[in-house]
């Protein structure tokens, strides 16, 4: 419940500030040049969600498989499916070696689950079965058409600092003048605020989205093992230039492969018997403890559209099936 009250409150945050900029645009320009904006942006984000599924598949290449050439995979998809009142989604695999999973699609109908071959390497039919529960939450929760949305206001209000900047500078009333730099300021600054809050959104549908496999049938612990090992895996691939081909869809994967060289050090930690999982007793014992990032770890947080891989086990620790 907590997850939803942060996402209404933040939905809310997030429309209060464009509201707000927007009424201030439309006393000082017109309603007109108020209302061009949201147009234009909504245009521009309308087009970039119609076109990005063909995006993604052909920057992470995707080959679309059938249920012949991947049975087991196609079986894991459709069971899910059903327990979660979906269309059966498209299945792909990624010819990528980093292990990750994503989902995306225009709507649930439009759905489409992939896998890299990475990841099929190194996780269990349970682990893959809980991180594509995940990914089948995404779809479920319409989650690539909520962050789109609010990706909108902070476009809006970067156009709108600088159309406003610039026509105050370049207004003979220095008063009106004056107005609309202070305006175009404002915007500016809440342009940066708002990014950080969408990340925020994009940090809490990760969460809603582990909390959805665990509704789904799939054990906390299988879930946390295999964010455990994606990030072992992906720390593998620090620097390659795989990662760095794969950095504009980064935001689709189960987790965000560019941080996990620096998450592995604190889920070392986890692993008591050094078996290379997270066991439904070393969860139960993570329960009990606190979790404390330090100052860096936050602000590295804040800018990154996944939670920290420690507070997200963490939470899965409080999950039961």
């Amino acid at each position: 419940m907590w997850l939803q009250t942060r996402m209404f409150l933040l939905v809310a945050v997030l429309f209060g500030i464009l509201y707000g900029v927007m009424v201030a645009v439309g006393n000082l320009m017109g309603v007109g040049s108020a209302v061009s904006y949201l147009i234009m942006a909504f245009v521009v984000l309308g087009l970039q969600y119609l076109i990005s599924p063909a995006l993604v598949g052909w920057t992470m290449r995707i080959k679309w498989v059938s249920e012949k050439e991947a049975p087991e995979l196609h079986r894991m998809v459709a069971e899910l499916a059903e327990k979660a009142g979906l269309p059966k989604p498209k299945v792909g695999i990624s010819q990528m070696n980093i292990p990750n999973a994503f989902a995306f699609g225009r709507s649930a109908r439009d759905g489409r689950i992939c896998v890299t071959q990475g990841i099929l390497n190194i996780l269990s039919r349970d682990e893959l079965k809980a991180v594509i529960g995940h990914e089948m939450s995404h779809i479920k929760h319409r989650d690539m058409a909520v962050i789109t949305l609010l990706s909108a206001i902070p476009m809006i209000l970067y156009w709108l600092a600088w159309s406003m900047m610039w026509s105050g500078s370049g207004n003979r009333n220095k008063e009106g003048g004056g107005y609309a730099a202070l305006i175009g300021f404002g915007a500016f600054i809440l342009y940066f605020v708002t990014n950080l809050l969408v990340l925020y959104g994009s940090r809490i549908r990760e969460y809603y989205a582990d909390l959805g496999s665990v509704k789904l049938g799939n054990e906390p612990h299988h879930m946390a093992t295999a964010l455990y090992r994606l990030a072992y895996g992906n720390a593998r691939f620090k620097d390659s230039r795989e990662l760095k081909q794969a950095e504009s869809a980064r935001a689709f994967f189960v987790n965000d492969p560019a941080r996990a060289w620096y998450e592995v050090r604190e889920l070392s930690q986890l692993d008591w018997d050094m078996s290379g999982t997270i066991s439904a007793n070393e969860l139960a014992d993570l329960r009990q403890k606190q979790v404390r990032l330090g100052f860096a770890d936050r602000m590295m947080e804040a800018f990154t559209t996944h939670p920290n891989m420690l507070k997200r086990i963490k939470h899965l620790s409080t999950l039961t099936v």
